[in-house]
């Protein structure tokens, strides 16, 4: 009982719990199996658990993504719902990884990978804690810059409506949104829609 214990504490300070961090405490991963089977756990992705009727936000989809890819970025609709600033309701979750790195097969949520490089993938980087889990997620600025630089997948009136909300609302300084914008060479395509906005 004192292992079944410890994963019970170590979801309560987590959220939810894959088999490595199980196993990165000493515990064998086989008793996840075991409580999942006398209904302590329960199974929410692949490879992912937690107790049962545990109460998660609206933002359920970018947990598990999280927790199943932690090097991965919330991005682009993902990002711009997660910030408030579109009225698009993602139906997958969109997350931005490192030219050259691993990403796990979903079951579910559907998931869409952008792959970035250099400089436009470290800028911008926020960390937020969601039902005790960690997730990351492009700060607003990226976020917009993103919607720009990648305006052929999401649609550039997608990005145009995210800019005008950030700028109207005052989400953050159109210093920060050039900043970005630069870092993911789209300062010449953002320019013309800002100035139209101010």
């Amino acid at each position: 009982m004192k292992n079944k214990e410890k994963i019970l504490k170590l979801i309560k300070k987590k959220g939810m719990v894959t088999a490595s961090d199980v196993e990165k405490e000493g515990l064998n991963r086989n008793i996840i199996y075991q409580m999942c089977n006398e209904g302590l756990l329960v199974r929410q992705n692949r490879g992912l658990y937690s107790v049962p009727n545990a109460e998660f936000s609206e933002h359920l989809s970018l947990i598990e993504v999280s927790k199943m890819s932690p090097d991965s970025i919330i991005c682009l609709v993902s990002a711009l719902s997660f910030h408030g600033i579109t009225t698009q309701l993602p139906h997958e979750v969109w997350i931005a990884v490192k030219r050259g790195s691993w990403v796990p097969k979903y079951d579910f949520p559907h998931v869409n990978v952008t792959v970035v490089s250099g400089r436009a993938f470290d800028f911008g980087i926020e960390e937020h804690k969601i039902n005790g889990v960690q997730i990351k997620v492009y700060n607003i600025a990226k976020t917009v810059a993103d919607g720009f630089k990648f305006r052929n997948k999401i649609g550039l009136d997608v990005a145009i409506e995210a800019l005008k909300e950030t700028v109207i609302a005052r989400k953050t300084t159109v210093d920060e949104i050039m900043k970005a914008a630069e870092i993911c060479r789209v300062g010449s395509v953002i320019r013309p829609y800002l100035e139209a906005i101010l």
